[in-house]
C-alpha cells in the first residue's frame, strides 16, 4: 500500500467513525439550525456573485465534480447565480462541460451580472418552471449527447415539485453520476421555521427524495459523503446513480 492508498484508507475509517458519532451528529444539525436565524448562508460568494448555500456543501460539490468530470450541470432555482459560476470555473478547469442554469425569474439585475461574468462562456440560462414540458424538452435536447450529465435541485421545495423534477431529469444522469437534492434538511427542522412558505415538515426535497427512491432503483443516498460533511442542507440528497 502506498502512501496515497494509506492516506484514502485512513480516511475511510475517519468516515465509518462518523457515521456512528450520534453526538456530533446531533450537535452538527443544532448548530445548522441555529444559524438559520443569522441567514448564515448568504454570507459567501463565489468569483463575485453571492453563492447562499453552506461552504461544507460547496467543498462536497467540488469533490464531485472534480471526480464525475460532467459534461453538463443542470442546476434548477439559480437565486443570484454564485452557484452557477461556482460550477463553470470547476468545469473550466477541468477544461471541459457546460452549466444549465433553470429559474421560473431570473431577475433582470442578475441575468445582466451573471451574463457579465467571464465564467458565463460556459452557462446556458433557461427562464421558466423547471417542470413545465417545455423546459424539460429543452434541457433535455441540450444534454441529449452528454455522457455524464449531474443534476442540482434547488428550487421549489415542495413535495410535489421536487418529485416531480426527480421525475423529469433525474434519467438524464449517468452511472457513477449524481443528482443532489439542496434543502431536505427541512425535514429535520422545527415547522414553525416555514410559515410563510409552501413547504414544511412533511413536505419538503427529503420526502420527496424518499418517495422517489422507493419506486426508482437506479439511485443511492451517499452516505459516506453525508456523514464526512456533518455539516450539509442536503441529507439524504446527495444521489448517486447506480444502474
Amino acid at each position: 500500500m502506498n502512501a496515497d492508498q494509506q492516506f484514502q484508507q485512513e480516511v475511510q475509517e475517519n468516515i465509518e467513525r462518523l457515521k456512528s458519532a450520534r453526538d456530533m451528529q446531533d450537535l452538527s444539525r443544532i448548530w445548522l439550525r441555529d444559524t438559520l436565524q443569522y441567514r448564515y448562508s448568504y454570507n459567501f460568494s463565489w468569483l463575485g456573485r453571492p453563492i447562499i448555500q453552506y461552504p461544507q456543501d460547496m467543498v462536497a460539490m467540488q469533490e464531485l465534480i472534480w471526480r464525475v468530470k460532467p459534461d453538463v450541470i443542470i442546476e434548477t432555482g439559480i437565486a443570484h447565480g454564485g452557484s452557477l459560476i461556482f460550477y463553470a470555473s470547476l468545469l473550466e478547469l477541468i477544461g471541459e462541460g457546460r452549466v444549465v442554469g433553470v429559474d421560473i425569474d431570473i431577475r433582470p439585475h442578475n441575468r445582466k451580472a451573471i451574463e457579465s461574468h467571464p465564467m458565463f462562456k460556459r452557462i446556458s440560462l433557461l427562464q421558466g418552471s423547471s417542470i413545465a414540458p417545455e423546459i424539460v424538452a429543452a434541457v433535455t435536447e441540450i444534454s441529449k449527447d452528454a455522457q455524464r450529465t449531474m443534476v442540482v435541485l434547488d428550487s421549489n421545495h415542495t413535495h410535489e415539485h421536487v418529485l416531480a423534477e426527480l421525475d423529469a431529469y433525474a434519467g438524464l444522469v449517468g452511472i457513477g453520476s449524481y443528482c443532489i437534492v439542496f434543502d431536505t434538511v427541512v425535514e429535520d427542522l422545527p415547522a414553525d421555521r416555514f410559515s410563510n412558505r409552501p413547504w414544511s415538515v412533511g413536505n419538503n426535497p427529503k420526502t420527496a427524495v424518499h418517495e422517489f427512491l422507493k419506486r426508482d432503483s437506479r439511485f443511492e443516498i451517499d452516505l459516506d459523503l453525508q456523514a464526512k460533511l456533518l455539516i450539509t442542507v442536503a441529507p439524504d440528497g446527495y444521489l448517486r446513480r447506480i444502474k
